[in-house]
């Protein structure tokens, strides 16, 4: 399959193909014609930083939510 390095992170990332195309300005339908032929590494490196980039921005998300919700269970 094309592009598995692509399908690949964001699967182990927990994000979806619509989500970077979103993150990346395009269409869903657009980045899924993209992503049928291999692309070139300039274009598949800038990917792939997006998906870190965006997996980073989705960890610290969560941090920050059990972060406030440990807080409302603390007990004074």
């Amino acid at each position: 399959m094309a592009n598995e390095r692509i399908r690949a992170a964001a699967r182990e990332a927990g994000i979806r193909l619509w989500e970077v195309a979103e993150f990346c300005g395009v269409t869903d339908s657009t980045f899924s014609r993209k992503l049928r032929h291999e692309l070139p590494s300039d274009q598949t490196e800038h990917i792939l930083n997006a998906i870190e980039s965006m997996a980073a921005r989705k960890q610290a998300q969560a941090q920050n939510y059990l972060e406030i919700r440990n807080e409302g269970l603390e007990v004074n």
